[in-house]
């Protein structure tokens, strides 16, 4: 299968500690995977590597089997990021916002692209709305559509349902399935609902304390821990570093 990312022993040291220790793994073309671990574990580190937003210490990151740091402006242009957690800048409308990574992104006919998107997340009425008057799901709705506008290839989510309704959520579960299966988008997804990664994730790559606990399809994950589910599995980690006074 084709490699579209690639987390080559991944280490990041902050002032002596060590966030991600020795992280290794890969995203097959038209995969899901799904990146897991408690808070603290190395996950937010470890994207923003993949997203060239931090430096690794040591290790190397290649996407669509370049180097990122080699190939910085090629390949960013191919991916894109989405989380409940980053807000666009509120002074702006949500069209503006929107704007201005399509043009950074080079979208042809942005307008149009934007309001197709917005209306796809239910959300083409809030276009002229100052987004710092958007409710939090609204703007986890329009960081989602921030995150496709350039039609990527690879995605980074981060807890992309996380603000969302049920209904919503599932719908745009649906919708990210949807653009998986027809163009292979491939897509790194993380969450703390393990009901949510079991349904999305083809591979589950578990960190704890900055390491690899362990990595494979979810049968293989559960088969390590001997566990029933993903929130077994989590709970295990999450205790055990609790009684190791972590």
């Amino acid at each position: 299968m084709e490699k579209v990312v690639s987390a080559i022993g991944l280490t990041k040291n902050f002032n002596g500690f060590k966030a991600v220790d020795n992280v290794s793994f890969h995203l097959n073309k038209g995969e899901i995977l799904g990146l897991l671990g408690p808070n603290g574990a190395g996950k937010t580190t470890t994207i923003h590597m993949l997203l060239g937003l931090t430096t690794p210490t040591s290790g190397e990151v290649k996407v669509f089997g370049k180097s990122l740091e080699a190939h910085r402006e090629e390949i960013l242009s191919r991916v894109n990021f989405s989380s409940s957690y980053v807000s666009l800048p509120y002074s702006l409308t949500v069209m503006e916002n929107l704007l201005v990574f399509a043009r950074i992104y080079g979208v042809k006919e942005p307008k149009k692209k934007i309001m197709e998107l917005l209306s796809i997340f239910e959300i083409d009425a809030a276009g002229g709305s100052i987004s710092r008057k958007l409710s939090s799901g609204q703007m986890t709705r329009v960081s989602l559509v921030k995150s496709l506008l350039n039609d990527p290839d690879v995605l980074f989510l981060d807890e992309p349902t996380a603000s969302l309704a049920p209904d919503m959520a599932d719908r745009t579960r649906r919708l990210l399935r949807g653009i998986r299966d027809e163009r292979g988008l491939s897509i790194i997804y993380t969450s703390h609902n393990m009901s949510e990664m079991a349904e999305m994730c083809d591979k589950i790559v578990f960190l704890d304390k900055g390491k690899v606990a362990a990595s494979g399809t979810m049968n293989e994950v559960l088969k390590k821990f001997n566990a029933a589910s993903l929130e077994e599995v989590f709970l295990k980690i999450a205790r055990q570093d609790k009684t190791m006074g972590i």
